[in-house]
Order: structure tokens, then C-alpha cells, then sequence
């Protein structure tokens, strides 16, 4: 049975079981600090398992893309080195909110397993918790699994619970004796043994209780089913296969890996680790950057990057040395790209990221050598045979050299490793990164908890109207909830009905007025809390009280001027796709009155001739006036329909899609035109590189581009006053023509007075030790001049070591060079790097020729004496 036919009976079977097929969500979770990514099935879910959220299905069923590298579940260093681990997998799963229990979980599983997949009902066992006779029950009195083969296992194994607090329960996991050819050989090897003799296939986990901050166990009203069961896992063993990576979906990538590579799998068990290494990786890679990741020195990026040098890692130990990771994105398009087509529509943008880091690397690796080679000659100096921790960490974590990778050079040169040092220097960073984690942490405070709480019905009524007559539901005072907010009080007011738009998707919110019998409220922002839109508010006149009927009303030219900012945001993203291609994808946001900021995936800066087309696109479109159109459908709908998405976004079963007609679908929740000829007009007024592989457009509309257009023209008329010319662009290439001929003629009368010069400064050369030593200050001579001056002087002296000082702008330029007959005595990049350091600067370069600086002038003399003196010693 093929991997697919697996992945298709699974949710087909469920889904005749009253189940809701659910589409995979995305890896990178949205408002869940806790996770760094989707780690098991039940993620999208958790809100509903904790009942802050409703859907319209009691049953579902999922085949969920999973990722564990990094945070708590992190399974990349045992990638490669085991039958099964991985980064990226799929999880197959089934769940059940408040519906069916422990006897129809177990039934389906038993029913799928045995019937379906027709596995032997002789080789399967099954776990429990130690102390869950329910379920005991089950299996042995109505499925009839021997008691023999029911084991009773603690709470380690066998009870989940999805943080410290909160849902929790017993689990029952199936498990299947794949024989002795699979085991560990030890006598005692039963269920529950590391080895892959006895392989769990299916967890299923029994939620029904909550546990509290005390860990006081209280059941609840509903209980409910997760369950997960890892694709890979079970098509290993559907297809007789003794690891995951022998399976149909690995053997494809595997090939081309051994092709590309030149190398065999399964004859060298070395050999194999770093195949199935890069293998896992590839398929790891192509999904996190297809969701807009890019790798990057912190959080998700981090991560992403250790995945793809790793693989580069093994590639390099499998002997080869250039750019082939990228080349392997393929086969995984054709094994997955039909079941989640993110991948093929991002192809040529993974292919791109991957291959450019790749280049980095390599780079990186060979700066990392250069530093490398400059510790192993220190510690020769010293003595030392150790790699000190803090410099094992330096390559790991400056140059991103994987550990191992340093080990390998280390041994090549003879070194041990101070494991102890780097590990400490790792747990420092690890506490710093855990502070950091926990303050950015996303908490919402009980008092919010409670205002959502209820049957209470909130309305947004924004999308049409600009003011509401309405009641305040709750007010907040310094994190507490009052009854009434006095003249000059701030504080947080809650609505049943709003106009005012909580900023959300990089759209600000709205500003307005809440007035009441008693008093008037500045809104001076809006806010999500919780989901409920939290309007900021300073009290301006009189009181405002908690249930009193009130009238808001937004800031309505503000939210006009927001408006045109966030439909232009969907005509430049459409016109960027058009300019740079599809690869282009939104990765952040700004939508505000008086500007619009848009982030965008592109490696190389914008030509002027791209801005000028993308600009262009935009105005056209304006100039169309295009109807902008607002659908409500349901999400699968409108993905059939090719919306763009943003795949790190988790969107409702219901969407809002936004159309501009003939050029841009998108999912937004935001405000808009009516029209773009309500734009007016659009430019451009920066670009810019936000982090690599990120750019970033700057661009105003409407009265902000009129201001704009008005400060331009206006500069450019005190140009043209000031050179006094109808046509400023011509007078200042004259003056600029006028001004490159004037240095060109300074530069020239500089370098016959150095000339003249040099037949003075030949005389002045030391004669030490058989070498010609020469040191000279000069004052204003640039770089490009001193390295002439020191050509002319190498051609006069033999064998010379010759350094020239220029005094420039307060500070010391350094350039010494040796002549070729005396590079085997003297070495001018280690010559400079000795000088510049005693005297506080910086240099180096190569055996013949150093350039370097001084931090200011007056060290110019104390390098001259240093330079005689390091020669005299020599």
C-alpha cells in the first residue's frame, strides 16, 4: 500500500464515521508563544479542547503537518542515527470535542487498524494507564485483546496533559512486536523498551480531566479524544519496511540525493546517516520556508538555518564540496506537492533561499577556517592541546558551524574539545533566550477572560458603519475592572456594539469619540484583547459609566485615509508578483493614516526601473477606478479559487475575501475602498532590505502623496533657484562633470609631488640586518594614493619592508608592504595586525601587502616606532 492510499483510507474512513475532514494548519502557530512550531495534530484544536472556541463539528479528523526541532519537542540530533525520528512528518489523527469516549476511540482504532490496514491481531499489544480500568475493560471484555497483551503503564507514559495546568488524562497506545529481527536481543525486552521491536503506532488520548494550579484533578462536563499516529511510522510498517526512510515516501529523495551526490545508500551505515540526515532535512526546509520563513540568527529562523547546515554538514562529509541541497527541493514537490500544493506554487522561492544560504555557508566555512587556523597557532604558541569552551562556541554560534563539524576539525588537528566550556557557554545562551521567550510571552489576564466569558453577543459593525448607538459592557482601570471612568481618567471600555476597528493584520485601529448622557471619551486607539475590541479612552468631559447607553463614532477622514493606504497595500502586492514574480510573498505590515509599510519576500534590491513599474502598475489601477469587492465564503472555498493567503495566518472556517477586480484576491479582514479611484494617487518613497532575504516598501496615497508630491516640487524649485537654471538635473551633471575633473587634477599634482619625493625617501631607508626598512608620515594622502607611493618604493628598494602613515580626518591610514625577496623573513598582514593592535587599531592582510588604521593621528608615531623596532627584532 502506497503512502498516499494510507494517507487517503485514514481520513476517508473517519470521515464516513461522521467525522469533518480538517485541513492541515500551518506549521508556524499563530498566538501561541508556547509552541515555537505545530508539534502534533491537536494544536489547531486546542482552543476548542480548552472551550474558548466553538466550530460547527463535534468530530474531526486531520492529516497535520508536524515539526519538532527545536523547543521542548526536538528531535534533530536523533535524525539519521534511528529508524524513526524526524523533523518534518505528517500526523494522522481523529478527535472528538465533547462527542464520543473511550469506547468508540478504541473501536475505530481497533476497527481501522485490523480490518482496513490488516494488520495481524496476534502481533498488536496495547498500553494504558496504570490505573484506567475503564479502558482495560474495553480492550479485554469488548475487543478481546488478551489480558496478557494490556500493559499498565505510569503517568510518564501514559497520561498527556497539554501544559502544567488545564485538560489532561489517560492514553492508551497501540503497539505492534515487529519480532526479534527488530529488538534489542536483551532478555527482558518487552513494550515499553527503547528498541524498535515493540513500536507504538497509535496514541490515543482520553481528556477528561482539568487539572489546577495546586494539581487538584477535577473531571470534566465533556471529555473529550485526541488521538495521533505518525504517517511515516505506519507506512513503514504497511510496507514491510525495517525504517521510515526505506518507505515510498523518502525513496524518491534518497535517489536523487545518491545521484547528485554520487554516493550509495544502504551499504555503509556512516554513509546512511548523513543520506537520511539531509533526506528528513530537505523535506523539513521546503515546508518552513513555503510558509515564509527565512532563515535568520533568532527564534523560528534559527531553527530553520541549524536544519539546512546540518544537511550541509553531512553533504560535506559525503565529499562533496559545492551548492547541492537546493537540487533536492524537487522530489519532494513530487512526492507532496499534489496533498499541499504551498509547495509547488513556492518552488522557485524555497529552491532560491535555500541555494543562497548554502553560498553563506560555504562562505561562512571558509572565514571560520581563517579564525580556526588563527586559534590552532595560539594554542601552539601556548602550548595547549585543549579547544577552550568559549572558542568552540565562537564557531558555533558566530559562524554557525555545527558542532560536529568543529569536533572533525579539532580531531584533524589533534585538539580535544572543552565539551564542559561550550556546553556552559550553550546554556548561557539558552537561559538568555529563555528570559527573552518568556517576556515576549502573549498572557491574557483573567479580567479579560471574564468579559468574554457569558452569552454575552458582541457586534463589529465597522465594516458599514462609522458610528453605533450602543451600551458599555465593562470598563477597566489599571488592569481592574470599574464602574465609571472620571475627566481626565484613562482607561479600557468594552461594547456590545462597535464601529471601531481593533488593529489587526498591520492595520492600526480606529480613533474616534464615545459620548453619553454624562460625559465624553477620546478613543485614542483600538485593541484586540481576548477578542474583544478594547477601546482605549481618555475621559474629556463629565463621566462615562459601566452599562450606560452611549453613541460612538470613529474618526471618519482618519479611517478614510486608513482605507486608501490598506486597498493600496493589495494592488502593490498584486503589482509586485506581476514586476518580480511569484516567489513575492507579504511578511509584515503597516497600514496607517498617514502611510502604508509593506514587507515583502525578495533577495536582491530593487532596480529604479522595477520601483518606476511597480509605481506605475499601482497608478494605472487606480486610474481604472476598480471596484473592490468583499465576499464572505468559507475558507476552502476561497483557496479553490487561488485567494492569496498568508500561510503563517490561521484563518476561520469563514473568511472574508477581498477583491479587486481583475488583478487581486486576497484573504483581509481590514477596511477598504469602494473603489481604488478613491486612492488617488500612490508613490513610492523608499526601499530598503528589512533582513535577508525580506525587503521593504515605504509609499503614501491620497492627501499624503499630494503633501509629498508638493515637498518634492518645492525642493526642486529651490534647486533650480540656487544653480539658477530652468533644468537643475543638467546644471548639477555639469557642476559634478566640473568637480571629478577638478580631483582628477589634484590627485594628478599629488602623485608627481609623491613622485618627486620618492628619491628623498629611498635615502631615508634603514639598512637592518641586510633588509631595507622604511617608515614614512605623510598628511592628507588617500588610500588609493599610499598604495601607489608604495608600489613605486617596492620597485627602488630591495629586499624592503616599507610602511607609509597618512594623517586623514583626525584619524591613521596603514599600508606596509614587503618585497617578494623578503616575504620568506617578514610577513606584512602579521607585521600590521601586531602594529594596529599595540596601538589600538585594527589590520592585516596578506604575506606581501597589509593595509589597516590607526583610531587617531597622534598613534601615527608610536606605529612608526613600533614598525622599527618589530624589524630590529625579527
Amino acid at each position: 500500500m502506497q503512502s498516499f492510499e494510507i494517507r487517503n483510507l485514514f481520513l476517508d474512513y473517519f470521515v464516513s464515521h461522521g467525522h469533518e475532514h480538517v485541513k492541515s494548519s500551518p506549521l508556524i502557530p499563530k498566538d501561541d508563544p508556547s509552541l515555537l512550531f505545530t508539534n502534533a495534530g491537536m494544536v489547531q484544536f486546542k482552543r476548542v479542547f480548552l472551550g474558548e472556541e466553538q466550530r460547527p463539528y463535534s468530530r474531526a479528523t486531520s492529516c497535520q503537518k508536524c515539526m519538532r526541532a527545536g523547543g521542548k519537542h526536538s528531535d534533530l540530533e536523533n535524525v539519521g542515527f534511528t529508524a524513526r525520528h524526524h523533523t518534518f512528518f505528517e500526523m494522522l489523527g481523529n478527535f472528538s470535542f465533547g462527542d464520543y469516549f473511550k469506547r468508540e476511540a478504541i473501536f475505530f482504532a481497533w476497527q481501522l487498524l485490523t480490518e482496513h490496514f490488516r494488520l495481524p491481531k496476534e502481533k498488536l499489544w496495547v498500553s494504558i494507564y496504570k490505573d484506567d480500568d475503564e479502558a482495560a475493560d474495553i480492550w479485554e471484555k469488548e475487543v478481546g485483546m488478551p489480558v496478557e497483551r494490556i500493559v499498565r503503564l505510569g503517568e510518564k507514559d501514559n497520561f498527556w496533559q497539554m501544559g502544567d495546568t488545564g485538560p489532561c488524562g489517560p492514553c492508551s497506545e497501540i503497539i505492534i512486536d515487529q519480532g526479534e529481527d527488530f529488538g534489542c536481543g536483551k532478555p527482558d525486552c518487552s513494550v515499553g523498551c527503547d528498541c524498535d521491536r515493540f513500536l507504538e503506532l497509535w496514541n490515543l488520548v482520553f481528556m477528561q480531566y482539568n487539572r489546577d494550579e495546586e494539581g487538584k484533578l477535577t473531571a470534566l462536563p465533556k471529555p473529550s479524544i485526541d488521538t495521533g499516529m505518525g504517517l511515516e511510522r505506519i507506512t513503514a510498517v504497511l510496507q514491510g519496511k525495517k525504517t521510515n526512510f526505506d518507505t515510498d515516501l523518502f525513496q524518491p529523495i534518497i535517489s536523487e540525493i545518491c545521484s547528485v551526490l554520487n554516493v550509495s545508500y544502504g551499504r555503509e551505515r556512516k554513509t546512511d546517516v548523513s543520506i537520511k540526515v539531509i533526506a528528513d532535512h530537505i523535506r523539513a526546509s521546503t515546508f518552513l520556508i513555503a510558509e515564509g520563513l527565512i532563515p535568520s540568527n533568532e527564534g523560528r529562523g534559527y531553527v530553520l538555518r541549524r536544519i539546512i547546515r546540518r544537511a550541509l554538514r553531512h553533504i560535506k562529509l559525503l565529499q562533496y564540496d559545492r551548492v547541492a541541497f537546493y537540487r533536492f527541493v524537487e522530489p519532494v514537490i513530487e512526492s507532496l506537492g499534489t496533498i499541499y500544493p504551498e509547495i509547488v506554487s513556492e518552488r522557485k522561492r524555497i529552491e532560491k533561499i535555500i541555494k543562497v544560504e548554502e553560498e553563506r555557508f560555504l562562505r561562512s566555512l571558509e572565514r571560520a577556517q581563517q579564525i580556526f587556523d588563527e586559534i590552532l597557532e595560539n594554542l601552539k604558541k601556548s602550548g595547549s592541546k585543549v579547544l577552550p569552551g568559549e572558542e568552540i562556541f565562537r564557531l558555533y554560534d558566530t559562524f554557525g558551524l555545527p558542532f560536529d563539524l568543529i569536533k572533525e576539525m579539532a580531531q584533524d588537528s589533534c585538539l580535544e574539545l572543552d565539551e564542559i566550556g561550550f556546553h556552559r557557554q550553550l546554556n548561557k545562551q539558552r537561559e538568555r533566550a529563555r528570559a527573552a521567550s518568556k517576556a515576549q510571552e502573549i498572557g491574557i489576564d483573567e479580567v479579560y477572560k471574564e468579559l468574554r466569558s457569558g452569552n454575552h453577543d458582541f457586534k463589529f459593525t465597522g465594516y458599514t458603519d462609522y458610528e453605533a448607538e450602543t451600551i458599555i459592557h465593562a470598563i477597566i482601570k489599571n488592569g481592574k475592572t470599574v464602574k465609571i471612568l472620571e475627566k481626565g481618567e484613562e482607561g479600557e471600555v468594552f461594547l456590545y456594539e462597535t464601529p471601531f476597528y481593533a488593529e489587526s493584520g498591520g492595520q492600526v485601529g480606529d480613533t474616534g469619540i464615545i459620548i453619553s448622557g454624562s460625559g465624553k471619551a477620546e478613543v485614542f486607539d483600538t485593541k484586540k484583547i481576548a477578542g474583544l475590541h478594547c477601546h482605549k479612552v481618555r475621559v474629556i468631559e463629565g463621566s462615562i459609566k459601566k452599562d450606560e447607553k452611549v453613541f460612538a463614532k470613529i474618526d471618519i477622514e482618519r479611517r478614510k485615509a486608513i482605507a486608501r493606504n490598506h486597498t493600496a497595500t493589495h494592488l502593490l502586492h498584486a503589482a509586485l508578483r506581476v514586476v518580480l514574480g511569484e516567489h513575492v510573498k507579504q511578511a509584515g505590515s503597516l497600514v496607517a493614516p498617514d502611510r502604508l509599510r509593506f514587507d515583502f519576500t525578495h533577495f536582491d534590491a530593487l532596480s529604479d526601473a522595477e520601483l518606476q513599474e511597480i509605481e506605475s502598475i499601482v497608478n494605472e489601477k487606480i486610474l481604472e477606478n476598480l471596484p473592490v469587492i468583499v465576499e464572505v465564503k468559507s475558507l476552502n472555498e476561497a483557496l479553490n479559487e487561488g485567494v492569496i493567503a498568508l500561510f503563517e495566518d490561521k484563518y476561520e472556517d469563514t473568511v472574508r475575501v477581498v477583491k479587486i477586480l481583475g488583478f487581486s484576491k486576497e484573504l483581509c479582514g481590514g477596511t477598504h475602498c469602494k473603489s481604488t479611484g478613491e486612492i488617488g494617487s500612490f508613490y513610492i518613497i523608499s526601499e530598503s532590505s528589512v533582513a535577508s532575504g525580506i525587503r521593504r516598501l515605504e509609499a503614501v496615497t491620497g492627501v499624503s502623496a499630494l503633501e509629498y508630491a508638493n515637498r518634492y516640487r518645492e525642493q526642486i524649485k529651490n534647486i533650480s533657484q540656487i544653480l539658477k537654471s530652468a533644468e537643475p538635473v543638467k546644471a548639477i551633471q555639469r557642476l559634478i562633470n566640473e568637480l571629478k575633473s577638478k580631483q582628477q587634477e589634484i590627485e594628478a599634482l599629488k602623485d608627481k609631488l609623491l613622485s618627486h619625493s620618492i628619491d628623498g625617501f629611498v635615502r631615508q631607508a634603514r639598512d637592518i640586518d641586510g633588509v631595507k626598512a622604511l617608515a614614512v608620515k605623510l598628511e592628507g594622502v588617500d588610500t588609493k594614493s599610499l598604495r601607489a607611493l608604495s608600489d613605486k618604493l617596492r620597485e627602488k628598494l630591495h629586499p624592503a619592508v616599507i610602511l607609509l602613515a597618512s594623517k586623514t580626518d583626525g584619524q591613521g591610514i596603514l599600508i606596509l608592504s614587503v618585497t617578494k625577496d623578503a616575504t620568506s623573513k617578514y610577513d606584512a598582514g602579521k607585521l600590521l595586525k601586531n602594529i594596529t593592535q599595540a596601538v589600538g587599531g585594527k589590520g592585516g592582510g596578506r604575506a606581501d601587502s597589509a593595509q589597516g588604521g590607526c583610531p587617531d593621528a597622534a598613534s601615527i608615531d608610536k606605529a612608526v616606532e613600533i614598525f622599527y623596532e618589530l624589524i630590529k627584532q625579527h
